[in-house]
């Protein structure tokens, strides 16, 4: 643990061996299911994980498989729910939304129509550049490489290296 982290709720949280949580970076706990952070996890300096954007409507939170890394400055927004299977690394300013808010009846301000929460998933063996930005149901098959900067929406098969904005499979790993 570095120095300056904020853990709350830490009896929500579950720490594998070899965890490391690099300095100033806070993980809120404050989730209907428990935070796992398999063995071997890293999360980067200056991230932060929140699980819960209204105490109204507690979110779902984060499962980190292990072996998989992230670098500083990510941000996981895990009100509708984040998995990360095993063996996954990514860059830096990596950024979570797993919840949308609904906006369609123009009679009603926006703040006021609730929201919707599919939740994110990647898949094992992923390889995640710098700045990616997660959507709301966004899901990437096993053995994928997401190339830098992309907005992933949608769902991607296994062997895939997705990019752009908005990202589309670039290509088919042989």
């Amino acid at each position: 643990m570095g120095k300056n982290c904020t853990i709350l709720n830490k009896k929500n949280i579950c720490f594998g061996k070899n965890v490391t949580i690099e300095q100033s970076t806070r993980l809120d706990g404050y989730a209907y299911e428990k935070i796992i952070l398999s063995n071997n996890v890293r999360i980067g300096a200056y991230s932060y994980l929140t699980c819960t954007s209204h105490m109204s409507k507690y979110g779902k939170g984060l499962k980190m498989g292990e072996n998989s890394a992230i670098g500083d400055f990510t941000h996981f927004g895990a009100s509708g729910g984040i998995e990360i299977g095993d063996n996954v690394i990514m860059g830096s300013y990596i950024s979570f939304h797993s919840e949308n808010h609904n906006f369609k009846n123009k009679e009603i301000l926006i703040r006021e129509q609730g929201v919707t929460s599919k939740g994110i998933k990647l898949g094992n063996n992923i390889w995640v550049g710098a700045k990616v930005t997660f959507l709301d149901g966004s899901c990437i098959g096993d053995n994928s490489v997401v190339a830098a900067g992309a907005v992933v929406s949608g769902i991607f098969p296994e062997n895939s290296i997705i990019g752009g904005i908005p990202a589309k499979v670039l290509k088919q790993i042989d």
